[in-house]
């Protein structure tokens, strides 16, 4: 895969319903400044931890790279934790975004049910896995390109509605930035800033799929750092451009989750069925987080098989050079969270959504842990950093602060009484993976 690849497969890890759908929410809550500094401080914590995970990747160019890095540089148990909860994280995402995609097409055609249209998407997704990883990456590519052109189309009409260059409905002047600071600048208390930064790294949750494509890409110390590079920049201009259209055409008490925030905005500049082109939009920004997320939990299972944690069967390859074995139980799971998601919406699922949620952010927490201990490592064998192809700059500051503020924004649920009990799920799931590794390596001990 390439720099393009790379970049394009992020973006389809990371712009999906999060932006698309519940921006509006997010801004009623913490207010427009509120929320255009959490997504800041969210970009700096991504930034912080995709270095970090640069440097690794390029010195170690694994697939499925982050458990590897835990494993090494951690201890086992940590790395099997942190590749069962990343596999959790896209299975359950499979699941959403296969009945999300299904109900899109159901109301454009009643008559076909849901299950009909869930099925031939399974079926879409796994043929773009199966054939090869170039197959793969060039879909990818496709459907990530149209959530972007619709995301630049959307800053490029809705910032000449802010100006005055385009009508919008209700202004009789140029709105210009007036309803960032309407009702203050925190108008619901900064500590809804809090809770807004836990959803604002779950929304920049996907970048770090670079690091599970480490394997599988030219060049991995070209490649990696400029595809990293050109994310971060898109990512920020893309997220914080698209939310200061928003808050600035949408007074904060307006907004809500009843319709997309970006339907609302190209209804008003008038924009002939805005409805049905951000639904079309919508539907490609979830068959690529579904494509993306399928990618992601088969290399993980992969990688767990291929150093013996799992049953090696599951690193076998199909002659296209593809884990065909653990893609079809990567999508078993998928298909198991996407019942649970029908038949038990409020118990199971809702247990492993919470679990989920969480899971990525930890990830972040082990690959700046990771990173600390790796160079400390490098150097003690007799390396020196010149030996680096891709270095993090300003160790150990940057992988500390990553660990920190990765570590806070787990920790910033208490004040989210609606979240608050996701973190004792996921301390309780945390507890079981790690007990069941060392129960079972002390059997195999035995």
């Amino acid at each position: 895969m390439s720099t393009r690849h790379l970049m394009m497969i992020s973006f389809g890890g990371v712009i999906g319903t999060g932006l698309f759908l519940s921006t509006g929410y997010t801004i009623n809550q913490a207010g427009p400044f509120g929320t255009i500094l959490a997504y800041g401080i969210g970009a700096v914590i991504v930034y912080l931890v995709m270095v970090c995970l640069g440097e690794l990747s390029v010195a170690m160019p694994f697939t499925g790279a982050f458990h590897v890095y835990s494993r090494r540089f951690i201890g086992p148990a940590t790395g099997f934790t942190t590749a069962v909860l990343y596999w959790l994280t896209w299975t359950v995402a499979l699941g959403s975004e296969f009945t999300g995609a299904a109900m899109i097409m159901n109301g454009w055609f009643p008559s076909v049910p849901v299950w009909v249209w869930a099925a031939l998407f399974i079926v879409l997704i796994l043929v773009l896995n199966m054939v090869s990883v170039k197959v793969f990456a060039e879909a990818e590519t496709l459907l990530s390109g149209v959530k972007v052109i619709a995301i630049i189309a959307f800053i490029i009409l809705g910032g000449a509605a802010v100006v005055g260059l385009l009508p919008y409905e209700g202004a009789t002047s140029a709105p210009m930035l007036t309803n960032l600071t309407s009702g203050g600048l925190f108008p619901n208390g900064f500590g809804a800033v809090f809770t807004t930064i836990l959803a604002v790294n779950f929304a920049f949750s996907g970048t770090e799929l670079i690091g599970i494509t480490a394997g599988e890409v030219k060049d991995p110390g070209t490649t990696i750092p400029r595809a990293i590079r050109a994310t971060l920049v898109r990512l920020v201009i893309f997220f914080i451009g698209s939310i200061v259209i928003i808050a600035a055409l949408i007074p904060w008490k307006d907004a809500g989750v009843e319709q997309s925030p970006f339907v609302t905005v190209l209804d008003r500049i008038g924009v002939p069925a805005a409805g049905t082109i951000m639904n079309i939009v919508i539907l490609t920004a979830i068959l690529s987080a579904a494509n993306s997320g399928l990618y992601a939990s088969t290399r993980m299972l992969w990688s767990l098989a291929n150093e013996g944690t799992l049953p090696r069967v599951l690193a076998h390859t199909n002659r296209f050079g593809v884990p065909a074995l653990a893609m079809g139980l990567s999508m078993v799971g998928g298909l198991a969270s996407l019942l649970t998601s029908t038949y038990a919406a409020s118990t199971v699922y809702l247990v492993l959504v919470s679990v989920s949620g969480l899971a990525v952010v930890l990830v972040w927490v082990a690959i700046s842990a990771s990173h600390l201990s790796f160079r400390r490592r490098w150097l003690a064998e007799g390396r020196s950093i010149e030996d680096l192809s891709y270095r993090a700059p300003a160790y150990p500051w940057v992988p500390l602060a990553a660990f920190i503020l990765a570590s806070a924004s787990c920790l910033l649920i208490v004040f989210d009484p609606l979240q608050r009990p996701a973190l004792g799920i996921t301390a309780v799931f945390l507890a079981v993976c790690y007990g069941g590794y060392w129960a079972a390596t002390r059997r195999i001990s035995l």
